[in-house]
């Protein structure tokens, strides 16, 4: 090798191993044959809109009446039109009549109002209970009749996906089809999901005609990530500071936030039916929740275990336009904690521990085992609050044992956040799903009529100011001001590390995480050439 070439060789390879030590290589890549996603969202119930499925980003196998675009503006998607009655108790909707479903047969105004009756039916996470009946008056127009009066409405047209009346039944949710870009070839549960391009989708057609779904755990997927046999991967916020060799990090923006649920109501030995207790002792004192609020220092929390992806949460509905900004306050106070214990009659025990009448300041803070951002929350906000007298046991368990068990005497770390007020309905009305949303059942008269106007006003415009009034009115409310009902501590950046190859166009807000949020725009994904 004479001495130009070796140098050239020795210059050639060091920029290669340049490339790879930066994740940066400046190769393109050949397109894949499909695409691999970790990015979580399996479905233990399945696939099926009328329990749930899609109500958090796209669902994906069906197609909604409407849709956000980039900027959560509503848009058309089955609907060409979509109006509702001056005296808000009816929508008519017409739909496209080139809409078909993944096995060809036509989707009709019949097939919308099958899916909103049965959802009805279903009373389940969509809570389509304001609806009276949807009736098909045409081919393809349809009305939705109304009990009364609900402004968020509409967001029933925006998340649930529309079902084949000639083909939907007992597990459906484990065979989907539908109207959607994507159409389900095989699901090996736990392990992984095969999606293929829906040949009868009406929309633009995706670039990548087939998507593998791996469901596999949070090291599983990064290590897939860092072995290139994934092209996305979401990971947790203590794993985006990591590099990825040909990969890149991708940060989105979301309302997706994570808090402290407390039981209201005091345990006076009521049961729930697997014979577990309803009901906490300690926080169902106003004081130990308003304290636990107060002292919490939320910009740790983001900096410490979110590696700063992420802002500190004053509320469930930080930055939204029906947020009640007055009812905000400053955290990291344990000296204004520590006065509104005293004030309560929380005197320090011989383990430095408060107590108050017989009972301890401590409580069991449960979170899913297998989420490491809960576990890391909970165990800072333990050490922040021992240093005001209260103990706090984190201890992580599955989802299935939280929701059977442990949700209405536990204090739970959950995570919501969505593009519509309909959420903080469910979450603070007394009429809001006590299994999840008001599993620490709070209730307020005030909150619910106020709650309650909001969902009747003549426009969302009209409605604003009973959302905010809902969180605190200058006397009462759920916010901290008022009964403290949680303590929100975070809201999350979503981070993903994809294929530097892989073009997915512009993101938009994303909701709380569960689903797949990231692919509402997948029709638009590109392979860089």
């Amino acid at each position: 090798m004479t001495g130009m070439r070796k140098a050239a060789w020795v210059l050639c390879a060091a920029f290669v191993l340049a490339a790879f030590a930066t994740g940066a290589t400046a190769f393109a890549k050949d397109k894949p044959a499909e695409l691999v996603l970790a990015v979580g969202g399996e479905n233990e119930e399945g696939f099926d809109p009328l329990v749930g499925w899609g109500q958090y980003g796209h669902p994906l196998f069906q197609s909604t009446l409407l849709k956000r675009d980039v900027n959560l503006n509503i848009v058309n998607d089955l609907a060409e039109s979509a109006t509702l009655s001056p005296d808000g108790l009816v929508w008519t909707v017409t739909i496209r009549k080139d809409a078909k479903f993944s096995d060809g047969a036509p989707l009709t105004a019949e097939d919308v109002a099958f899916t909103f009756n049965k959802a009805a039916e279903a009373a389940g996470k969509t809570d389509v209970t304001a609806l009276k009946e949807a009736v098909a008056t045409g081919p393809y127009t349809v009305e939705l009749r109304l009990k009364e009066p609900q402004i968020t409405f509409v967001g029933h047209l925006v998340t649930l996906g529309i079902v084949p009346k000639h083909a939907y039944g007992e597990g459906y949710g484990r065979n989907p089809i539908g109207s959607g870009p994507y159409k389900l070839v095989s699901w090996t549960e736990g392990q992984q999901m095969v999606v293929e391009a829906n040949p009868h989708y009406y929309g633009k057609k995706p670039e990548f005609t087939r998507l593998v779904f791996l469901f596999t755990g949070e090291d599983t997927s990064f290590a897939a990530a860092q072995a290139g046999k994934v092209q996305v991967v979401g990971v947790p916020s203590s794993l985006a500071k990591q590099q990825v060799p040909g990969m890149v990090l991708r940060r989105v923006k979301s309302v997706d936030n994570r808090g402290l649920m407390f039981p209201m109501v005091p345990d006076k030995g009521e049961k729930t039916p697997t014979g577990f207790p309803i009901g906490n002792n300690v926080t169902s004192d106003p004081a130990i929740r308003k304290a636990v609020n107060y002292a919490i220092d939320r910009k740790a929390l983001v900096e410490g275990v979110l590696e700063g992806f992420g802002s500190p949460a004053s509320g469930v509905v930080d930055n939204l336009p029906w947020e009640q900004t007055s009812a905000r306050f400053t955290d990291n106070d344990p000296a204004k904690a520590k006065e509104i214990l005293a004030a309560a009659g929380w005197k320090p025990g011989s383990d430095g521990i408060l107590e108050k009448n017989g009972v301890k300041a401590e409580f069991t803070v449960v979170y899913n085992a297998k989420d490491s951002l809960r576990q890391n929350l909970a165990l800072a906000v333990s050490g922040m609050l021992r240093k005001i007298g209260i103990n706090v046991v984190p201890k992580g368990v599955s989802w299935d044992e939280i929701k059977k068990n442990l949700t209405h005497s536990n204090v739970v770390v959950y995570g919501f956040g969505d593009h519509s007020p309909l959420e903080m309905y469910k979450l603070y009305h007394s009429r809001g799903d006590l299994n999840i949303y008001n599993a620490g059942l709070y209730k307020n008269p005030v909150v619910d009529q106020n709650l309650d106007k909001a969902m009747a006003a003549p426009s969302f415009e009209a409605s604003i100011p009973f959302w905010k009034a809902a969180q605190w009115d200058g006397t009462t409310g759920f916010a901290v001001p008022g009964d403290a009902a949680w303590a929100w501590m975070v809201n999350l950046d979503h981070t993903y590390f994809i294929d530097e190859n892989l073009d997915v166009g512009v993101s938009q807000m994303e909701p709380h995480g569960h689903g797949w949020p990231i692919t509402a725009n997948i029709e638009q994904w590109t392979w860089k050439k």
